[in-house]
C-alpha cells in the first residue's frame, strides 16, 4: 500500500498469472494508466474488463509510450520471451525508462537482461517478491531488487500500489539472490514444522492446542501462524505451489553449485518436494510436505 500519493504514470505489466494480475490491479487502483500483456490474449482482456486501462498484443506494443515496465511471468525463458527479439518490451520502450522484473528467475538472466538494457539506453531492475498469492491480491508483498539506485527509485514509490517494503540490496542480479536466501529459509522451515506436527499427533497431542502455545515463544514464525493449523487438518489446496518451489529450489541448488555454497539441508527438503510431487501434489501448498509422514 502506497506510503504517499504518486503522480499517475504510463505503465505496462506484462504476465497477469495469480501474482501478476493482483498487482497490475493495484497499480490501476493506484490511478495509474496502465496497458497488460499475456501471453493468453482473452487474459488480458478479462483482466481490462475488470480493472479498465488496455490490453496490447504484443510485449513491445505494451510498452511503448510507458515510463516503467513490470513482468510477472514464470520462469528465464518466459521472462527473455517477453524482453528480448522484435516483439519484445525493450524494443518498445523508450531510453530512460525503466523494466522491473518480478519474476523469481536466476540471477545469471537477471544480470543479462540488466546489460541488455544498457546497452538500449534502458535500465532494468530484477526484484522477485516474497508473501504468494494472499500477498498480491491484499497488496502486502515484499519486493527484493537489484539494480541501479536511480532506476530503483523511480520504480519503489509505484510498486508500494502492492507492497509492504521494496528494497535494494544490491547491483544487478542481487534481488534474485536474496530471494534465493527466502527459498533456502524457508524449505527447511517448513520441514521442520511438518515433523514437529507429525510427531506431536503421533504422540497423541491436540497439536492445534500445542501451536498455540509454541506459537507464543522462539518456535513462532510466519508458517507456523499462517500454515500449522491446515496441515493438521490436511488441507493443502491453496498457497504457494509444490511446482513453484522446486522450480525456485532448483534456481538455489544451480546458484549454489555456481558459488560453492553448501546446502544440505535445502537439496534434501527439495528431494522430499519431489517425493510430494509423485503422490499427486504438484498443484499442493508447499506446507503438504508433511504428507510423506503420514
Amino acid at each position: 500500500m502506497s506510503e504517499a500519493p504518486v503522480a499517475p504514470q504510463a505503465l505496462a505489466f506484462l504476465g497477469l498469472g495469480v501474482m501478476g494480475g493482483p498487482m497490475a490491479g493495484h497499480l490501476r487502483k493506484a490511478g495509474h494508466a496502465v496497458t497488460v500483456y499475456n501471453r493468453t490474449a482473452s487474459k488480458a482482456q478479462a483482466w481490462v474488463a475488470e480493472h479498465g486501462g488496455q490490453a496490447a498484443p504484443t510485449p513491445r506494443e505494451a510498452a511503448q509510450g510507458a515510463a516503467i515496465v513490470f513482468a510477472c511471468v514464470g520462469n528465464d525463458d518466459d521472462l527473455r520471451s517477453v524482453v528480448l527479439g522484435e516483439d519484445g518490451a525493450f524494443a518498445g520502450m523508450a531510453p530512460g525508462s525503466v523494466f522491473v522484473d518480478h519474476t523469481t528467475a536466476s540471477a545469471e538472466v537477471a544480470r543479462e537482461l540488466a546489460q541488455a538494457a544498457r546497452a538500449r539506453g534502458l535500465w532494468f531492475v530484477d526484484a522477485p517478491v516474497s508473501g504468494g498469492q494472499a500477498g498480491a491480491v491484499n497488496g502486502v508483498l515484499t519486493v527484493m531488487c537489484g539494480g541501479e539506485a536511480s532506476a530503483f527509485e523511480a520504480m519503489r514509490p509505484v510498486a508500494m500500489a502492492y507492497s509492504r517494503a521494496v528494497t535494494l540490496l544490491g547491483p544487478s542480479g542481487a534481488g534474485q539472490l536474496a530471494k534465493m536466501v527466502n527459498q533456502i529459509c524457508i524449505a527447511s522451515l517448513v520441514q521442520g514444522l511438518a515433523e514437529g506436527i507429525a510427531f506431536g499427533q503421533k504422540a497423541g497431542l491436540d497439536m492445534k492446542a500445542v501451536l498455540d502455545v509454541i506459537g507464543k515463544g522462539a518456535a513462532q514464525s510466519w508458517q507456523m501462524d499462517n500454515r500449522g493449523k491446515t496441515m493438521v487438518d490436511d488441507q493443502f489446496e491453496f498457497g504457494f505451489a509444490v511446482d513453484w518451489m522446486r522450480k525456485d529450489l532448483g534456481l538455489v541448488l544451480e546458484e549454489a553449485r555456481r558459488n560453492g555454497a553448501t546446502l544440505p539441508a535445502t537439496a534434501m527438503v527439495d528431494q522430499f518436494y519431489a517425493d510430494v510431487q509423485a503422490m499427486g501434489g504438484r498443484r499442493w501448498d508447499t506446507s503438504s510436505l508433511i504428507k510423506r509422514l503420514r
